[in-house]
């Protein structure tokens, strides 16, 4: 699908998510969210083309996730990609790591395993090899670091699948609108299972709260395919890669992606 055009410019405000000083276990309440409605809806679904893509050309089969936050929809992927790559390899790294996210999905797929210090996506540890992915999480990057990030990519010979489930349209900021009332109705059913996730947001509604200002500022980040396109134009030895970047259909929404795979030399 062709690029809407935004209805506004990017505008970089600032994320709770973000700040060094904020409690991390209200930021693990948040990415545990995502992580929930990401996999319930299946809302990636329509990548997973894109996904065996970028692994055929990794010519790895394991996928290093950058800034995974609770794990994003990586587990029912995964259960899809395992059918194509019996042997594939999944590892969740972030800056923050929700290490009790990343315990509970590893118990729930043995191909998948977490490192437990902070990975930095914009200077990606050579020793982590395979398809980079990142999933909801290229608009906490201003623009001079997410040009570092698909750098950091091409100077290490990686391929790279940008994924974004919002873009700056009027629909996606009426569904961020209402988020909290998705908070208050999904919280009980969130795994694994925190009394303090109820207590935060329930009786004192920090989480809503924050996934309502989080995720509208999320919005007004998100980088448009024109604006992804950008990006790649100025990248060195942009050329030694094959770059498909684009919107697709899902669900009620859309999905914006950038897929960077790696020109096979034979």
């Amino acid at each position: 699908m062709s690029d809407n055009k935004p209805f506004m410019s990017r505008i970089h405000l600032f994320e709770f998510e973000d700040q060094p000083l904020f409690p991390k276990f209200i930021r693990d309440y948040g990415t545990d969210f995502l992580q929930f409605i990401a996999n319930k809806t299946f809302m990636f679904k329509p990548v997973l083309p894109l996904l065996e893509r970028g692994i055929r050309s990794s010519k790895a089969h394991t996928i290093i996730d950058l800034a995974s936050g609770g794990g994003g929809g990586l587990v029912k992927l995964n259960e899809e990609l395992l059918k194509i790559f019996p042997d594939l390899k999944i590892i969740l790294t972030d800056y923050y790591p929700n290490l009790e996210a990343f315990v509970f999905i590893k118990s729930q797929a043995s191909n998948i395993d977490f490192e437990t210090q902070p990975v930095n996506a914009l200077d990606v540890p050579k020793e982590l090899k395979g398809l980079r992915t990142q999933f909801l999480s290229f608009h906490h990057f201003r623009p001079e670091e997410a040009l570092r990030i698909l750098q950091n990519s091409v100077d290490a010979n990686s391929s790279i699948a940008i994924f974004e489930a919002q873009e700056r349209n009027l629909p996606s900021l009426l569904a961020m609108f209402f988020s909290p009332l998705t908070v208050l109705l999904t919280t009980p059913f969130i795994r694994p299972f925190r009394f303090g996730r109820l207590v935060f947001t329930y009786l004192i509604p920090i989480v809503p709260l924050f996934v309502w200002w989080d995720g509208i500022v999320s919005l007004l980040r998100t980088y448009s395919v024109k604006e992804m396109k950008e990006l790649v134009s100025q990248l060195n030895q942009a050329d030694s890669y094959t770059w498909d970047i684009g919107r697709m259909k899902s669900g009620p929404g859309a999905i914006l992606y950038l897929l960077g795979e790696r020109n096979n030399r034979g």
